[in-house]
């Protein structure tokens, strides 16, 4: 990997810079555009003086500098930046695939049909575009909870569920920062990523139909390690694996979800996800999954079904890391999955690392820690892109314990807590939950 660290990518700061001007208005709001703003609004014009967006930019940078408004303008300025970040991501990724000597697949995902919710699809762009015009300086009580009634309607809607995760994650955020307008320091690029994300989703079609372009797959998975994503509405465990299916190694992914509430934390939210046990075994006794007929996407993502999924022979995740991910072949990454932020390749490192191990990311539900990291001899992680820097998120480590080698992964403790202090207080957590939630049904 020392190969990452060789240069600089031309260009990269400049296209970095240039999305400025959309996310210094979402801060102000689009309402208010002075001419330091639309000079700068007039820049991401001219980024795009040679790409089919052309046309539709400028327009766009024109009206909103005069203050005539629309839809169809605030979608060009999301346009714009997602597709500045899509560049960088691209060149980003391509410097990963060179480095790794790794064999990437081409995109061959297609789009999906039209939404059929389209009033909640309106509803969603109707909120999104207030908080554009306002700024996140301007966001009150009020216009965060005037979001409540849409994300609870798109959030009963299979279909729009990335959308609606997507608006009550933003949604969140907002409130616990308000006041906002008295903030010294605000997370700009964040805030501005999940509302150009957000929409695009919200267009007819935004849900892009990603069960369309997929294919049935039957064979040997062999789990990497595991990337715990929570919020506090919400948990999600992602698994990086390994797939041996019809002669192909490829790298894979696969994901299941949960609801919470802000007090189920730590090692408690394994009790979550017990609803697949066949996958929660397989990771806690570190076995390989055999699976027949498993939904594959073109992003390289399993749509998990644990009843089409058996729990294999034991399989050495490190085994795994040395043989088989050097020459899997890697996903496509979707065009909306393109930011240099989502980045996530699965690497191992052993010895000294060129690249430095990040022990910020690590999970709070399991049995790896920073001291494990800092004195790892071997590392199986994510190598990721942020603030200008490469850093690996370990998700699993050899390291000596006691003068002995042993072997911490994320998802330990994925049938619960191994150790007797963690498991006593994840089990408080939700025995305490579900008897208030049992007192409020008895009456």
């Amino acid at each position: 990997m020392l190969a990452l660290l060789d240069g600089t990518d031309p260009g990269l700061t400049e296209a970095l810079d240039v999305v400025a001007a959309v996310d210094d208005g979402l801060v102000h709001g689009f309402a208010r555009v002075d001419e330091d703003r639309a000079a700068a609004l007039a820049a991401l014009a001219g980024a795009f003086a040679g790409s089919p967006l052309r046309d539709r930019i400028a327009e766009a940078v024109d009206k909103v500098a005069a203050g005539s408004i629309a839809d169809e303008h605030l979608l060009a300025l999301a346009a714009a930046r997602v597709a500045v970040f899509g560049a960088v991501h691209d060149a980003l990724l391509a410097r990963v695939d060179s480095a790794l000597s790794r064999t990437r697949a081409p995109w061959q995902g297609q789009p999906g049909p039209a939404a059929g919710a389209a009033n909640l699809l309106a509803g969603s762009r109707s909120w999104l575009r207030e908080l554009a015009i306002t700024g996140w300086r301007g966001v009150d009580h009020d216009l965060v909870t005037a979001s409540s009634q849409v994300i609870e309607a798109t959030l009963a809607d299979p279909e729009l569920r990335r959308l609606a995760v997507l608006l009550d994650g933003l949604a969140a955020e907002l409130r616990a920062a308000s006041p906002i307008a008295t903030l010294e320091r605000l997370p700009v690029r964040r805030w501005a990523d999940l509302w150009s994300r957000a929409l695009l989703l919200a267009q007819d079609g935004g849900r892009a139909g990603r069960a369309a372009d997929a294919e049935t797959v039957s064979g040997r998975l062999l789990v990497l390690g595991v990337d715990v994503h929570e919020h506090s509405t919400a948990v999600q465990v992602q698994v990086h694996g390994v797939l041996e299916a019809g002669g192909v190694t490829r790298l894979v992914r696969t994901s299941v979800t949960a609801g919470k509430v802000d007090t189920i934390v730590g090692p408690a939210i394994w009790g979550l996800l017990q609803g697949f046990p066949v996958l929660m075994t397989a990771l806690a006794e570190r076995r390989s999954l055999d699976l027949t007929d498993v939904p594959l996407l073109a992003s390289g993502d399993l749509i998990w079904h644990d009843t089409r999924a058996k729990a294999g022979e034991p399989a050495d995740p490190f085994a795994t890391a040395r043989v088989l991910l050097p020459g899997a072949l890697a996903p496509a990454v979707p065009p909306l999955d393109r930011h240099p932020a989502r980045i996530a390749e699965p690497v191992f490192v052993e010895g000294d690392s060129a690249v430095p191990l990040d022990a910020t990311r690590l999970p709070a539900c399991g049995p790896l820690t920073a001291d494990l990291v800092a004195g790892a001899s071997a590392c199986i992680g994510l190598l990721r892109w942020d603030a200008g820097k490469w850093t690996v998120q370990p998700i699993a480590v050899q390291a000596t314990v006691k003068k002995k080698t042993v072997a911490v992964h994320t998802a330990d403790w994925a049938l619960g807590p191994t150790d007797a202090k963690a498991a006593k207080a994840a089990g408080d957590a939700v025995q305490v939950l579900r008897e208030r939630a049992g007192r409020l049904l008895r009456k």
